[in-house]
């Protein structure tokens, strides 16, 4: 585990779920049988160590990839730590799902029950989450991330600039990333969702209320939640404005990436500009446009 880096503490899974189909166990159970049969495994004893190879093996890749990605965020984060005075990065979490919540999944998306077809259906096994102080830093996170070159971007969903209808608000990076095996290169999904400190505190409350009303929960007490996401919304703007205001104070103002309150707008182009869609970019003459557009990340995700 790199340095810096926690991971998520969860609820327990008979907690955050209804049971799962046994059915889907079954299945899983028989594709996992059959390859085990196919492998050259005769008796019973001999298949189950096959088949817990290949469930661990499964698990591992998974491991492994999102070890890639913690590693790069723990370079990002030493790096701004030790060479700079600011960082954008304040908290990292991550953790891996059970095989129950997996295959809670694969219920109720419909999914083929076999290794293969989680793998392609499911895409947040591996989770990371980036705590960061200001939006902007949010953003500059993902550009920072999304630039390097041996991790595939397959999807944005940026849901700072459009919450969801419940007020939630978080920047979601589905990556593909390639794992360097002894005989192999297998490439496996790895979710990071990337918001600040207010946001994360209102996602953290609204998991644990959900759950506590499985899914049921009272129309009084979700207006609550959606005007509590709006004023959280409200304090990351206005700790913005502070920043800017002490920045404007300062009698020498930082460079780039550094100061005590973190770069500013006018130190960089707009990082939020980067995740507009087609309509939205500037045209290419634009000195602020930045290295990455949207197209660009879809031209990377084909």
């Amino acid at each position: 585990m790199p340095a810096g880096l926690t991971p998520t503490e969860e609820i327990p899974a008979d907690e955050l779920v209804k049971k799962t189909d046994i059915d889907l166990y079954r299945q899983l159970l028989d594709q996992l049988n059959s390859k085990a049969d196919a492998n050259g495994q005769p008796g019973a004893v001999n298949r189950m160590i096959d088949i817990r190879r290949q469930l661990t093996e499964f698990q591992l890749h998974y491991k492994f990839g999102m070890d890639e990605v913690l590693t790069k965020i723990n370079v990002l984060r030493e790096e701004f730590e030790h060479t700079r005075d600011y960082s954008p990065i304040e908290h990292v979490n991550y953790r891996l799902k059970s095989l129950e919540r997996i295959l809670d999944k694969v219920q109720r998306y419909g999914s083929e029950p076999s290794l293969e077809g989680i793998r392609h259906a499911i895409r947040d096994i591996a989770g990371i989450r980036i705590t960061t102080s200001f939006v902007s830093d949010a953003y500059w996170v993902a550009e920072m991330l999304c630039s390097q070159p041996d991790l595939r971007v397959v999807e944005v969903k940026d849901y700072i600039r459009a919450p969801k209808v419940n007020g939630y608000q978080s920047l979601h990076v589905i990556l593909q990333v390639p794992v360097y095996l002894s005989n192999r290169t297998e490439f496996v999904y790895v979710e990071v969702q990337i918001r600040t400190v207010a946001m994360d505190f209102w996602a953290s409350l609204e998991h644990k209320i959900y759950y506590t009303y499985e899914g049921e929960v009272p129309s009084d007490i979700l207006d609550e939640l959606r005007s509590a996401a709006e004023q959280a919304a409200a304090l990351d703007r206005q700790m913005a404005e502070i920043r800017d205001k002490v920045t404007a104070l300062r009698e020498q103002a930082p460079a780039s990436g550094q100061g005590a309150t973190g770069p500013t707008p006018s130190d960089r182009p707009d990082p939020a500009h980067w995740f507009r869609g087609n309509d939205d970019a500037a045209t290419a003459s634009d000195s602020q446009t930045p290295p990455f557009t949207w197209q660009d990340l879809q031209n990377r995700s084909n």
